[in-house]
C-alpha cells in the first residue's frame, strides 16, 4: 500500500481540504508574518538559505561558457518554478513556530522524517519535470531563431538586444515562461505546506493547490508576481539578497497556505 499512501495520504483515501476565498490584503499580511518569522532568528534562517545564492553563482559560472550561455536567463527565471520545493524547510520552521515549539535552523532538516516525505518527493519531481520542460522549450526556441552554433558572449548579447530575432526571443520566450510559471504556481501554491501539515498524499495536495488557484486566480497570480519581483531584487546583488528574500518568501508561503486552506474540523 506504499504507492497508494503516496497518492492518497495516511488515511488511504482521497481527502480534499476545504479551500477559502482570500483578498489582496491577505498577501501583504502573509509577507508581514513571513518577515516576522525570519527576523525572530535571522542569522539561523539566512544560513539555511545561503545555499541558494551559492547555487546561483555556480549556475551563472557554469553557463558563462559559450555552449550554455543561452540557458543563463532560463535557469535564473526557472528558479521560481522549483522554489516551493526548495523552501520546504522554511515551511517546517514556520509550522513549528506556529505551534509554539522550539525552532532552529536544524529543524529545517526535519522534513526528511516527515510521514509525507515520499509524497513531497513526488510533487518535487513534478516541479522538476516542469523546470526541465521549460529549459528544453527555451533552448529549442533559441535554436530555431539563432541556430545551434554556440554563441560568443559579446555576439550573444548584441544579437539578443539589437536584432529582430532577439526581440522575438525575448517576447516569445517570456510568454512561454509565463505559461510554465502559471502551471507550476497552480500545482504547488499550497501543496508542500499542506503535505507537511496533513499527510493527504501527492494527488490531493496538487488537486487542492489547483482548486485554491481556481477560486483565487487574481490573488494567486498577484502572489506569483510578488515572488518573481522579490526574487529578481534578491538576485541583483550577486544573488546575496536571496539569503534574506528566500526565507521571508518561504515563511510567507506557509501563512498563505493557512489563509487558503481551512483547518480540519476535528
Amino acid at each position: 500500500m506504499a504507492e497508494f499512501h503516496v497518492i492518497a495520504g495516511a488515511s488511504e483515501r482521497l481527502v480534499y481540504p476545504a479551500v477559502r476565498k482570500i483578498r489582496m490584503s491577505d498577501l501583504s499580511d502573509c509577507l508581514r508574518r513571513g518577515a516576522e518569522d525570519f527576523w525572530e532568528k535571522p542569522s539561523h534562517y539566512a544560513f539555511v538559505a545561503l545555499i541558494y545564492p551559492v547555487a546561483g553563482i555556480i549556475f551563472a559560472y557554469w553557463t558563462s561558457g559559450n555552449n550554455a550561455l543561452p540557458l543563463l536567463y532560463p535557469l535564473m527565471a526557472g528558479f521560481a518554478l522549483v522554489g516551493p520545493f526548495a523552501a520546504i524547510g522554511l515551511y517546517e520552521i514556520s509550522r513549528r513556530r506556529e505551534m509554539g515549539i522550539e525552532t532552529s535552523w536544524r529543524h529545517a532538516l526535519e522534513v526528511r522524517r516527515s510521514p509525507a516525505r515520499y509524497s513531497i518527493a513526488v510533487v518535487g519531481m513534478l516541479l522538476a519535470v516542469i523546470f526541465l520542460l521549460w529549459l528544453y522549450a527555451a533552448s529549442a526556441l533559441y535554436n530555431v531563431l539563432f541556430g545551434s552554433v554556440p554563441p560568443e558572449t559579446g555576439a550573444f548579447v548584441r544579437d539578443v538586444f539589437t536584432t529582430r530575432e532577439g526581440w522575438i526571443l525575448i517576447i516569445l520566450g517570456n510568454a512561454v515562461g509565463l505559461v510554465f510559471a502559471v502551471i507550476a504556481l497552480a500545482a504547488s501554491v499550497v501543496a508542500f505546506p499542506l503535505l507537511l501539515d496533513r499527510d493527504v498524499g501527492a494527488y490531493a495536495a496538487v488537486h487542492s493547490s489547483v482548486r485554491a488557484f481556481m477560486r483565487n486566480p487574481l490573488e494567486i497570480l498577484a502572489w506569483g508576481l510578488i515572488v518573481a519581483v522579490l526574487l529578481v531584487i534578491g538576485m541583483v546583488p550577486l544573488f546575496a539578497g536571496l539569503a534574506v528574500v528566500l526565507p521571508i518568501l518561504g515563511h510567507a508561503s506557509w501563512h498563505l497556505y493557512r489563509k487558503l486552506i481551512a483547518r480540519p474540523l476535528s
